[in-house]
């Protein structure tokens, strides 16, 4: 059989499931070393085990934090299940995983989907392509059995990369992505609508919990909301436009004064993204007004300067919604601190932004498909 390659563009509910997130290192040496990581894994096993809560359909599986800017989830595909590790994306619409025809060298260091030994798989001769701000896959469309958590998608259409360049180190998988489908570059179903269509889910909801405390643990929830992660009322954000999880901001300010979108501007809500992006004016003067100086491709304040930092605000639909210095500046693993601030390289006519982790840590979000609408409250 010939495998081809092309490559392409870049409480709602009764029912709610919950998966958890694990938040992950983005590279090896993170970790300072291979035999650190193996180390950790051994003294610290990560096993599936659901969690039903009393009086409630809500079903959720126990996580595990290895520290640091990714947050991933355990999906299974074919037939018997083979486990998987993927980013849970709303900037994209396509769940993939490694073939393991896939020769690349990124691919030997990731699971590897073996589709000899699943009774349930099915090829396609489609072809795709997707590039990412980090890296880029090219894959071939095929159905299986996909598992998230107890939601269940029988003749799933997904892509198995068969090569991928610039995912090194990256301590996931693959991708599922949760944008809408009018962006898939595979052009097909993707998971998310698929359970929707055919009544798997009761809401056409999801919602994350993203956080850096490793007993409060992070999730992803289907079919409703557990109002249980987030304090106060959603605030409800209409998105620009049906298709896209884009929404307008009004403003972003610094110390009451007016830094960037002072004629109101698009953010991308992105829970694939570590960062905070935006045109490159404007995130120099951030990087000027904090006092951080460039050191490779990060830029790095005093860490016994973080509480004295001012809070960057995004102002969307009339809401504030501070960023204080502590959810933007990390720490690398060598102790020192950077910012999340970047540079997006995107050639547009207006202003963009992504609204990534350092903003979802600090605020619950629900993706409302149903309404083309975000909602946000303050986490727990």
């Amino acid at each position: 059989m010939k495998w081809l390659v092309l490559l392409g563009l870049v409480a709602f509910s009764e029912c709610i499931f919950k998966i958890p997130l694990r938040r992950v290192k983005t590279m090896r040496k993170t970790l300072s070393g291979k035999n650190m990581l193996n180390n950790f894994l051994k003294e610290h096993p990560y096993k599936l085990s659901q969690i039903s809560f009393r009086g409630s359909n809500l079903t959720t599986l126990p996580l595990r934090n290895i520290w640091d800017i990714f947050y991933i989830g355990t999906i299974t595909i074919g037939t018997p299940p083979q486990e998987f590790q993927v980013v849970f994306d709303t900037a994209s619409s396509d769940l993939w995983v490694p073939s393991i025809i896939c020769n690349s060298s990124t691919c030997s260091t990731h699971v590897r989907f073996r589709h000899r030994q699943s009774s349930t798989f099915r090829l396609t001769n489609k072809t795709f392509g997707i590039t990412y701000g980090s890296g880029r896959m090219k894959g071939v469309v095929v159905h299986d059995t996909v598992r998230i958590g107890d939601l269940v998608s029988t003749d799933q259409p997904f892509g198995l990369s068969v090569a991928e360049y610039g995912f090194e180190g990256r301590r996931f998988d693959g991708v599922l992505g949760l944008n809408y489908p009018n962006i898939s570059f595979s052009k097909a179903i993707p998971i998310f609508d698929k359970l929707k269509n055919e009544g798997a889910i009761s809401e056409p909801v999801f919602a994350f919990y993203l956080s850096k405390d490793k007993q409060k643990g992070s999730v992803v929830m289907f079919g409703g909301v557990d109002h249980r992660y987030y304090k106060g009322e959603l605030n409800w954000v209409p998105l620009i436009r049906a298709g896209d999880w884009s929404v307008h901001v009004d403003r972003i300010t610094m110390k009451g004064e007016v830094i960037g979108c002072s004629d109101g501007c698009t953010a991308m809500v992105d829970t694939g993204s570590s960062n905070i992006q935006g045109p490159g004016r404007v995130i120099d003067n951030i990087h000027k007004l904090i006092g951080a100086t460039p050191r490779g491709s990060k830029h790095y304040v005093s860490c016994s300067a973080v509480n004295a930092l001012p809070s960057v605000v995004f102002t969307i639909n009339g809401i504030n919604y501070p960023v204080p210095a502590r959810a933007y500046v990390l720490k690398d693993f060598t102790g020192n601190c950077y910012t999340t601030f970047k540079e997006k390289r995107v050639r547009r006519s207006t202003e963009f932004w992504i609204l990534g982790e350092a903003f979802l840590r600090l605020y619950f979000s629900v993706f409302d498909r149903g309404n083309d609408r975000i909602g946000l409250a303050p986490a727990v």
